[in-house]
């Protein structure tokens, strides 16, 4: 009687084994899978405010890291709830002394346990609900990790190396882009692969993580810049590219030039006008009659001139000259 039952018992784990299916939202390999985030909400109310923000003007964070820095300018029209969210964290400081933890060579660094065990326990449950993808997850985009639950954003990110486009229909949606040293996020450290434990670094922070992984780059402090409404970029700048097989192999690629007071972030060298010539003084006059100035031509309005302005002239406006 009790071989049988052992027998029924063992038949029966076998069939619950095999029922065990893949995760729904992988559309990757068991080695590579997406940038999860492991969490025990259920996904079902998030914990956050459920009225969604007004998406406000675009804005940059600035990553001081051990590696190096890079900027990352955030959209909030392309995720109002997700862009909001890492600002308040961001202005909390929760991300100072973060590990890029889970590093992976041609995918995407991920980040974003806070090495303070406590701060996990106060928002590594705080929940998001989700937004639609308004744009792909392609090389320099960052995007919330989350579960295969619906609305489980919560602190973690990741920066994408390449094109990982498949990520869109599972639902990942970017929230901002690399604009500055994507060089610098392509020597991130990378050797553990997925050795780190999620659980282990939300319970013991980064006592785990600098004992048995010390070579794991981290944010030294984030900076944030509001951009002004005539220095702020429109579409978002062109991410540099390796110029190796490998990221990081040949140098560092171009960075962008930075936005002056006279060419905006996003102006190229051919939207710019040349740069206004400061006003020659006149000769001294020699008779009286010189001397009389002369009378000014009326200056044209751009209604009289019949001729609408460009998208270059409106993105950027002439330099005054000197007698202004």
């Amino acid at each position: 009687m009790m071989s049988l039952r052992w027998v029924l018992m063992t038949g029966l784990a076998v069939v619950l084994t095999g029922c065990v299916a893949d995760e729904p939202f992988s559309n990757e390999s068991a080695s590579t899978p997406p940038p999860t985030e492991q969490t025990e909400a259920t996904g079902d109310e998030p914990s956050s405010d459920a009225s969604a923000p007004e998406a406000g003007p675009t804005w940059l964070a600035k990553f001081e890291t051990s590696q190096g820095n890079f900027t990352i300018e955030i959209h909030p029209e392309w995720a109002p709830r997700g862009s909001a969210h890492f600002r308040e964290l961001v202005e909390l400081g929760y991300y100072d002394n973060c590990r890029f933890f889970r590093v992976i060579e041609g995918f995407m660094a991920q980040f974003g346990i806070s090495g303070d065990p406590a701060l996990n326990a106060k928002w590594g449950e705080h929940t998001i609900l989700d937004e639609p993808v308004k744009q792909s997850n392609t090389r320099g985009m960052v995007t919330y990790a989350k579960s295969g639950l619906p609305n489980s954003r919560s602190t973690q990110l990741f920066i994408n190396f390449g094109d990982n486009t498949r990520l869109d229909l599972d639902g990942f949606s970017p929230i901002g882009r690399v604009i500055e040293g994507m060089a610098v996020v392509d020597k991130l450290y990378n050797g553990y692969g997925e050795a780190p434990d999620q659980s282990r670094i939300q319970a013991e922070g980064n006592a785990y993580l600098i004992k048995d992984f010390p070579k794991l780059d981290y944010i030294k402090s984030i900076t944030i810049e509001d951009l002004s409404l005539e220095h702020a970029p429109g579409d978002p700048q062109p991410v540099e590219t390796p110029t190796g097989d490998k990221p990081g192999e040949s140098g560092e690629a171009a960075k962008p030039a930075e936005a002056t007071a006279e060419q905006p972030a996003n102006a190229t060298p051919a939207d710019s006008p040349e740069p206004a010539e400061a006003a020659k003084p006149e000769a001294e006059p020699k008779t009286a009659e010189d001397a009389k100035p002369a009378e000014a031509a009326p200056a044209e309005t751009p209604a009289e001139s019949g001729e609408p302005a460009t998208e270059g002239d409106a993105a950027a406006p002439a330099t005054e000259s000197a007698d202004n």
